[in-house]
């Protein structure tokens, strides 16, 4: 509707508003106005021509809404558009809001309008791992650390709880805190700290059984916050078809006409070149056309390579594990720095080189870079994958070592019970309670805080050669490159060794792997969540700093994916492959006899029976034996998987009409831009022979004008009989 329909001035409408009839057009009036102002944006006009109508649509609504008001019946009427207007300024202010709150937006926007979608995934991904760990943090910390250092008993009332004898001179020294023995050792960061005691402090908290819990309840968590974001970003990707006119919709409706900011502008502007970068790309690898046998052959050959370097990388890890067993047996300080990090420092070397080296091997291959990089991500997991599993089942040897060193270790402290009892107890007199200093008693190696020490000490291994990677492989070489450039012999800016690229692949792995040993091994290191806490956080404001001063965008940039759902998906199987080492170690092996919140019990999950029998009425008891029954839980298990088998299959026949109803649609906005042609070309046929045919009528005339002897003559012949 044009503005001049709409401008009604007090002539036209009237202010008696004791008349009905023009209450009514009033009241039209201004609700025409309002949704004049909701569809302005799209209304085709000129933007002087909005800020015009706008301007006028406001000062009249300021001028007749509250005359609406006056009267009597009409203070009803005032208040609900007061309150309205109140309403829809806090849903405003709101929304502005929780947009500012949004951790790390604004960085996330500048990398998304120079680097394009994919490297921007990247960030976002982190973002979300970051609220994740922040929840794991709060769990651990809030429900298992302070509890046990507030209330549980203090450091030095007991052997667990104090270093040993022999170990106080070294306890603080930098190298024994760095590979966390000492004091750190025994602290609230590991498993063996806390006390078995059932309820502790004036609370009664129940230590043990929270500390199961929170165990569990991170896993349950995290397995429901992954298949959630997965199912929500399957959602988010189900609309239609967005490659009709791809090209005009970027050109015409990609500029945001409310910028006021010359920065927020230039962002603006990049992210648009960036846009129309990856759509030509798009383009030309669907209409790229190779040689399919030789392609064949490299992508076989390529496969073969990549198989060497997992093999090669598998067998490294087990030798070198199996060194750091005979290290240990020999007593790690007769040993050089190397040959006690052997294991980790390895494994972060093989994370930092292997993926630079399948980088190289892709490029045989020649793949769109969207199918590349899933092809190097899953490279890349199976290396890690790899990896890790190999570290675990020597980690598995080393804990039956441990077990076996336990054992012994009850035999001696039985004797040394007895013998200490012994040379308290003379003859034929009354026993004097036995004392001995806590950091004099002997005890077992603890493999639950061994296992724990070793997972912190892989995280902080892995975190510090992936920064000390980016200061010299991207900030030192962008120094190089930049100031060396004047005085070399070459380009070094567009040849060797020019600036480099981010690393979406690798840096996108090394998250995930980094999860998924904190979901192994927080289970005997309550300190994991919030050292991943902290790195995930340095991470960001590092990485967005290197990667905006020391990286060029990709030379061949391509859109990301609508959703990140292949990082789900990866991430969901490293859950599953993280949490069955740690659910094993759990169920079958027993823990130690005198460290850790389950000393003393056959199986740590026996803290839930325990807690049954004591804590809840015998009804109770029975209730959780008859629903924990496998009779009952196998044919539930059953129904769930037919459930989902039904729900997967309705889903799938959704999906497959989907698709029928978008290639209807599409046949028919087809047929309908055929029959558009036509009616255009017909058109053009019909303009055409018309200004043909007044073209020569007006030719006609000039001439008649122009000769009007040859007329007459013509004229009077005709007369003539």
């Amino acid at each position: 509707m044009h503005k001049d329909h709409l401008i009604t001035s007090e002539n036209d409408i009237g202010i008696e508003l004791e008349d009905s009839e023009e209450l009514e057009k009033l009241k039209e009036a201004v609700d025409d106005r309002k949704k004049l102002i909701q569809a302005l944006r799209g209304k085709p006009w000129p933007m002087r021509k909005k800020l015009t109508t706008l301007r006028e649509s406001q000062e009249f609504l300021d001028r007749y809404e509250g005359a609406l008001g006056k009267g009597k019946g009409r203070k009803l009427y005032a208040y609900k558009v007061m309150m309205n207007k109140k309403w829809m300024k806090f849903k405003r202010d709101l929304e502005n809001f929780k947009t500012a709150c949004i951790p790390w937006e604004m960085k996330i926007k500048e990398i998304e309008s120079h680097f394009g979608s994919s490297v921007a995934s990247y960030f976002i991904f982190l973002r979300w791992m970051y609220g994740i760990n922040m929840i794991l943090f709060g769990l651990t910390f809030g429900l298992v650390m302070v509890p046990e250092a507030l209330m549980g008993r203090p450091y030095g009332s007991m052997p667990r709880k104090t270093v040993p004898r022999a170990e106080e001179t070294s306890a603080m020294n930098f190298a024994v805190l760095w590979d966390f023995g000492g004091y750190a050792q025994y602290s609230v960061l590991f498993y063996g700290y806390y006390n078995s005691q059932r309820a502790i402090g004036w609370l009664k908290f129940r230590m043990p059984l929270s500390y199961f819990l929170v165990g569990v309840g991170m896993v349950a968590y995290s397995y429901m916050v992954v298949i959630r974001k997965m199912a929500r970003n399957a959602n988010e990707t189900g609309g239609g078809d967005d490659n009709s006119f791809n090209f005009s919709w970027k050109m015409f409706t990609s500029w945001d006409y409310l910028i006021g900011n010359p920065e927020t502008a230039d962002n603006k502007f990049a992210s648009i070149t960036t846009s129309f970068k990856e759509a030509i790309l798009e383009e030309q690898e669907s209409r790229k056309d190779d040689n399919i046998h030789l392609t064949r052959f490299l992508r076989v050959l390529a496969n073969f390579l990549v198989l060497c370097c997992l093999a090669g990388s598998g067998y490294l890890i087990y030798f070198v594990v199996r060194r750091s067993q005979k290290f240990a047996l020999d007593g790690f300080e007769n040993h050089t720095w190397w040959e006690r990090n052997e294991v980790n420092m390895v494994m972060s070397l093989l994370g930092m080189f292997c993926p630079m080296l399948f980088d190289v091997i892709s490029a045989l291959e020649n793949y769109h870079p969207r199918v590349a990089l899933q092809w190097q991500l899953g490279r890349i997991f199976a290396l890690f994958l790899g990896n890790l599993y190999t570290f675990i089942i020597a980690l598995m040897d080393e804990i039956n070592l441990k077990r076996k060193e336990e054992d012994v270790v009850q035999l001696n402290m039985t004797m040394w019970e007895s013998s200490l009892y012994n040379e308290s107890v003379s003859e034929n007199s009354t026993a004097p309670p036995m004392f001995s200093h806590p950091g004099d008693v002997p005890r077992g190696p603890c493999w639950e805080t061994m296992v724990g020490q070793e997972f912190v000490r892989l995280i902080i291994s892995d975190t510090m050669t992936t920064y000390i990677t980016l200061l010299i492989g991207d900030f030192l070489r962008a120094i190089l490159v930049r100031f060396l450039n004047y005085c070399w012999c070459w380009d070094l800016e567009a040849g060797f060794p020019s600036y480099s690229e981010f690393d979406v692949s690798g840096n996108v792995l090394g998250l995930i792997f980094n999860q998924g040993m904190i979901w192994m091994g927080a289970f005997y290191a309550p300190c994991l969540p919030a050292l991943n806490v902290l790195r995930l956080h340095v991470s960001m404001y590092l990485q967005c700093w290197a990667v905006m001063c020391c990286n060029v965008p990709q030379e061949r940039v391509f859109k990301a994916s609508g959703s990140n759902n292949f990082y789900m998906a990866m991430l969901l199987v490293i859950l599953f492959l993280s949490t069955l080492p740690a659910i094993y170690t759990i169920v079958t092996i027993p823990p130690s006899f005198d460290c850790g919140p389950f000393s003393g019990k056959a199986r740590m999950f026996d803290v839930i029976q325990e807690t049954l029998e004591s804590d809840f009425p015998a009804w109770f008891g029975k209730v959780f034996s008859y629903a924990s029954n496998p009779g009952l839980v196998l044919p539930f298990m059953l129904l769930m998987v037919l459930a989902i088998y039904y729900l997967q299959s309705t889903s799938k026949s959704y999906k497959e009409a989907n698709v029928e109803l978008k290639k209807k649609l599409q046949m028919q906005n087809e047929e309908n831009k055929k029959k558009n042609k036509r009616a255009a070309l017909k058109a053009a046929m019909e303009l055409e022979e018309a200004r043909k045919a007044s073209s020569s009528r007006a030719t006609e005339q000039h001439y008649n004008l122009t000769h009007p002897d040859q007329n007459a003559l013509l004229n009077a012949g005709d007369m003539i009989p």
